[in-house]
């Protein structure tokens, strides 16, 4: 699992900076387009080597794994931003909330009920 978690959060970095250096699309727009890609890519994938479903201790492993790395990444970007800023209160809260994009998508779309309709 930890091949697809990483490919999911290369997916996002690449993306990430494709759409918002290419395009003028920016905030949580954004975000919840690269969090849904990465999530599409991510269950495609796994269908596709594995040709079937995950088990749930699978898709809890994939969703920890690529969360918490994604975690890490945005507490370090987080460091990163007090450096240069106190963040506000509604600053901290946005940037929740674009982090939570990810793994919630990632869930929805790594679920039982999505692989049943792949296959």
């Amino acid at each position: 699992m930890h091949r697809y978690a990483i490919g999911g959060i290369v997916a996002v970095i690449l993306l990430n900076l494709l759409l918002r250096s290419l395009t003028r699309l920016g905030g949580l727009p954004a975000t919840l387009l690269v969090a849904s890609l990465a999530a599409v890519a991510m269950t495609l994938c796994f269908a596709w080597r594995q040709r079937r479903a995950p088990s749930p201790g699978e898709r809890r492993r994939l969703l920890w794994l690529y969360g918490g790395l994604l975690g890490l990444l945005y507490l370090g970007l987080l460091a990163l931003m007090a450096l240069k800023d106190e963040p506000s209160p509604m600053g901290l809260l946005l940037f929740a909330l674009h982090y939570l994009c990810y793994p919630l998508f990632a869930r929805l779309l790594f679920s039982e009920r999505v692989f049943r309709r792949l296959g």
